[in-house]
């Protein structure tokens, strides 16, 4: 996110607006652009300030009141995928995407372990292991392991 002007510049530009010069002419004079002295010119005119609004800061998550529902789902079905979750949200009344779940387990510190369902092929012969004895597919479901950093 790109930083405010400084309060220097902005007193500049309030007194070169205040002088007589149009907006236009400030904003090609400072370098900066139309639309910035001309909202500035507006706050100054409605609160005599010209401090920057705050910005950033943290916003909180619609799922935080969920999460012992999402942890609880997690620990029942441990192959449920985010499009579930999202689903059962929304039958509770909560519209949330899966990419946003995703994010808040990852932003509170849950990880998953991606397992593949199948046997583990350290179990398997030298000879055998050219042959898997299981389906091969590209779409084999990954169970997910839910852990703690």
């Amino acid at each position: 996110m790109p930083k405010a002007y400084s309060r220097d510049l902005r007193e500049r530009v309030s007194r070169f607006v205040d002088a007589g010069h149009s907006r236009h002419a400030a904003a090609s004079h400072f370098g900066v652009s139309v639309s910035f002295v001309v909202r500035l010119m507006q706050v100054w005119r409605r609160t005599g300030r010209l401090d920057p609004q705050p910005g950033g800061g943290r916003r909180h998550s619609k799922l935080d009141p969920h999460r012992s529902f999402l942890l609880r789902r997690i620990g029942e079905k441990d192959d449920i995928t985010m499009p579930e979750l999202s689903a059962e949200l929304a039958a509770k009344g909560t519209n949330v995407d899966q990419a946003s779940i995703s994010r808040w387990f990852i932003r509170n510190g849950y990880l998953f372990k991606k397992r593949m369902a199948r046997p583990s092929a350290s179990g398997l012969k030298e000879a055998d292991q050219s042959a898997p004895t299981y389906p091969v597919s590209r779409h084999t479901l990954a169970k997910m392991e839910l852990r703690t950093p």
